[in-house]
């Protein structure tokens, strides 16, 4: 039912059940909002979005105040903004003046509302937090500081993610953020996805940064720089960068790369395109024999960490092949060793990925070769921005070079990996290549290309029968174990955390709505349908590959250096 409601003086149109702030934002008017997350229930914590009604004695709040026909509204009054002032000043009299040098600066909504709201000075003073910085995480960064208790990290951690890491602990003016006994992340169930980062207003959860330890490693002459990056970092950087992404855009990052000081760079699709191989092959081994329980991908590293320490019955049904930056890690270093005549530690190695996870993935015990960190050190795609910017390096006038052999080709199908239900689809259609010599019909995936947090589907590549699910943000993980529960049987299982995969991970740029969401998964699809080497071409040139180098090399031979082992984990809940 639509109805009109009287803002500013000026008749809008609105529509029984929604809130004021949807029908204000329907009519591109917009009021400030702190605590506010789309798509979650609002609760009007912060205050910010309060407006004037006639006839009301109080001021309301927008976001959870259903809209009424007879509303007269006043969303600038005078009243209105000393309030919304008031509220910012009283967060900032408790806040750090630490906006030169805080990681957030000029991408900080407090100091963002309070350039809006014309603050210029301090006008209530408030007793300030007691510094505490928690780096205890490999991805995750706690400044308690900065906290402004809008909740928003409390709500993604328990409603989105589902792991429940994050809480308000202690009452009235000692109220804070924080863990379970109030331990440091390391020691909490935290699983490193970075969901709390992406939405953080302030910096009180930032990403660990990597920055100026590879800035001290390209300027040591001492070590071979080699990088990595995962399919979406070309395009994520594209986006970072503002500019338009041309079909050359991974040429001209080899440049950039190469420009900033790295010896070498490689693509982690060739190590995605060997773990698909490796998991087809065991998929079809799997259905020749009467074991039937799901293979479970281990891919997405925040997804291990919380099959380790909440569903140990799982961790024998988890792939014990490394992921893909790890795979490439191990490559790497093995191969270039051998070729150049330099021992594996004197290969600096570096990984650019969209995601947080990838950080912690990089330090755990199992992702070593004789002691030697397969990748040493991670970046997101933001601190390779920052990196980019701070070498002066000028992207529009940097010529497209080649990747570095051996590792220099990827497939279409490794594209595909960093969406949510992409490893699946590679592997299905790497076992139907095998069988019947032709790609499958990109038609067949709608089930598991489509939206929702379960998605389940059946192949029957050369008469063979295999079962999938896909898991996209563990909120469909009780929808997985009820299917079973009823006697479901599948093949493959594939669990992200973030929903929409790696597109989404917290080391991009924040996607601000779904349809941000939506149009790079689109990006994603559009590139593996266009590349080059399309599953048959590069079918070829990894077996090629394999070997030159897989099967000649003692070490690579076994293929023992491309496995690890998982762990169970006690951790506070």
């Amino acid at each position: 039912m639509l109805f009109s409601i009287t803002v500013n003086n000026r008749k809008i149109t609105a529509e029984k059940g929604e809130t004021i702030l949807s029908a204000l934002n329907r009519n591109g008017i917009n009021i400030p909002t702190l605590c506010r997350m789309k798509d979650f229930t609002p609760t009007g914590a912060c205050r910010l979005c309060v407006v004037e009604v006639e006839g009301r004695e109080n001021l309301v709040t927008a976001c959870s105040e259903p809209v009424e026909e007879w509303m007269n509204i006043r969303t600038h009054s005078p009243r209105v903004i000393k309030a919304r002032k008031t509220i910012v000043e009283l967060l900032l009299s408790k806040h750090p003046d630490e906006c030169l040098f805080c990681i957030n600066n000029l991408d900080c909504e407090l100091q963002r509302l309070a350039a809006e709201l014309n603050i210029r000075e301090r006008r209530i003073k408030g007793r300030k937090i007691k510094p505490g910085i928690d780096q205890s995480g490999h991805s995750i960064v706690k400044e308690l500081s900065k906290c402004v208790l809008c909740g928003r990290c409390v709500r993604v951690c328990e409603e989105l993610v589902t792991v429940s890491t994050l809480d308000f602990i202690n009452r009235g003016q000692k109220t804070r953020v924080g863990t379970s006994m109030n331990q440091d992340l390391n020691f909490t169930s935290c699983i490193n996805c970075g969901q709390c980062v992406n939405v953080c207003p302030t910096g009180a959860l930032h990403v660990k940064q990597n920055i100026t330890e590879v800035q001290e490693y390209l300027s040591n002459h001492d070590y071979l720089k080699v990088v990595q990056y995962s399919p979406m970092v070309p395009l994520a950087v594209a986006e970072e960068l503002g500019i338009k992404a041309p079909k050359d855009i991974d040429r001209i990052l080899n440049g950039i790369l190469k420009k900033i000081g790295f010896n070498k760079v490689f693509l982690t699709g060739t190590g995605t395109d060997i773990m698909i191989e490796a998991l087809a092959e065991e998929i079809l081994k799997r259905t020749d024999a009467t074991d039937q329980s799901p293979l479970f991908v281990s891919a997405c590293p925040a997804w291990v960490k919380y099959a380790e320490q909440s569903l140990h019955d799982e961790l024998e049904n988890l792939s014990k092949l490394k992921p893909p930056q790890q795979i490439t890690g191990s490559l790497i270093k093995t191969i270039l060793s051998k070729q150049l005549g330099i021992k594996p530690q004197q290969i600096y190695s570096v990984s650019v990925t969209p995601c947080t996870a990838m950080k912690f993935e990089a330090r755990r015990d199992s992702m070593m070769t004789k002691g030697i960190c397969d990748v040493d050190s991670v970046l997101t795609v933001r601190e390779l921005v920052k990196l980019i910017r701070l070498y002066g390096i000028d992207v529009s006038g940097t010529e497209g070079e080649a990747a570095d052999e051996p590792l220099n080709v990827r497939s279409a199908l490794s594209v595909l990996a960093e969406v949510s239900g992409g490893i699946t689809e590679s592997i299905v259609r790497k076992i139907f290549f095998r069988l019947t010599g032709k790609d499958a019909d990109r038609k067949m995936f709608r089930n598991i290309r489509s939206g929702g947090s379960f998605r389940e589907a059946e192949f029957a590549p050369g008469g063979r029968k295999i079962a999938v699910a896909v898991v996209d943000g563990l909120s469909g993980l009780p929808r997985l174990y009820q299917s079973i529960a009823s006697g479901r049987k599948y093949h493959i299982v594939e669990v992200m955390v973030c929903p929409g995969g790696c597109v989404n991970g917290a080391g991009l740029q924040v996607c601000m709505s779904k349809e941000d969401l939506k149009n790079r998964v689109k990006q994603i699809y559009q590139t593996e349908e266009s590349d080059i080497l399309q599953i048959e071409t590069f079918s070829r040139h990894l077996a090629d590959f394999r070997g030159k180098y897989l099967d000649k090399d003692e070490l690579l031979k076994d293929k023992k250096i491309l496995h690890t082992y998982f762990s169970k984990r006690d951790v506070l809940l």
